[in-house]
């Protein structure tokens, strides 16, 4: 007896079961702004975002530059009862520029992080542009958090320790372009430092580093950040070294915790 057409029909249908159901995951890997671009063309966006970022720093600067005279009183306040002399003519303009070149780059680094965003947006997949917007959320205010802990615990902390050390030697009359040289780098240096779980949400979330291993090498990461605090640190004090090194790890161990918790 010969079967009928149809109920050949129904017991092989021709359905492609290997990408049943993977419409979703599929999707995420796709690229919603895929448009072609030559290699010239990329080199020219990219030329007009670096001229973009260069004329926001510029203008960050000058406007510092303007008001420099209060940054540079609010950098002084840790080394409250200090005296500054300026050893060399025109030292105190060129640490002006300093506190200033380094206070526009801050307040233009929103802008030339959005101008890095959109020239990298038409590269990324929808699965990679969910985690963009957190991403750059947290690493802007690790930043912030950076610079207030150093503000607030490591410069004072430093500085109390050099004044005590030789307070009954030496009269504390410092360089004032010593001075800035020491506080914007401890500054900046410690910014940095704590965008370390952001680096470890995108090595884990990208498959590249998973909690447990980071985990797994805790000895190295002690080690790693007894040497990240003695060469971030512009000082030899061990007291500021520790205090750097011990908020490295505390910023690695939470990093392996939000690592965890985004299960990877």
């Amino acid at each position: 007896m010969t079967p009928s057409p149809d109920v050949d029909t129904i017991n092989s249908p021709n359905i492609d079961t290997e990408g049943y159901g993977n419409s979703e995951v599929n999707s995420q890997d796709e690229l919603p702004d895929d448009v072609e671009m030559s290699f010239f063309d990329h080199l020219e966006e990219l030329r007009q975002r670096i001229f973009y970022s260069l004329i926001a720093v510029a203008v960050g600067i000058i406007g510092c530059f303007l008001v420099v005279k209060p940054l540079v009183q609010l950098l002084e306040v840790p080394a409250h009862g200090i005296k500054f002399l300026q050893l060399a003519p025109g030292e105190y303009f060129f640490v002006s520029i300093k506190v200033a070149g380094y206070s526009g780059l801050v307040l233009a680094s929103p802008f030339i992080l959005y101008q890095i965003i959109q020239f990298v947006l038409p590269g990324l997949t929808r699965r990679e542009r969910r985690f963009l917007a957190p991403v750059v959320f947290g690493s802007s205010v690790l930043f912030v958090g950076g610079l207030v802990f150093a503000y607030l615990l490591l410069i004072p902390a430093a500085l109390q320790f050099f004044i005590s050390y030789g307070a009954d030697v030496v009269e504390q009359i410092w360089s004032i372009e010593k001075y800035f040289e020491f506080v914007l780098l401890l500054l900046f240096s410690t910014g940095l430092a704590f965008q370390i779980p952001i680096i470890q949400l995108l090595l884990g979330n990208l498959g590249i580093v998973s909690s447990e291993k980071m985990l797994a090498g805790w000895r190295f990461v002690i080690m790693g950040a007894v040497i990240l605090g003695a060469v971030l640190t512009p000082s030899t004090d061990p007291l500021t070294q520790s205090l750097l090194a011990g908020a490295v790890l505390g910023l690695y161990f939470g990093g392996v915790g939000l690592v965890k918790l985004t299960g990877k």
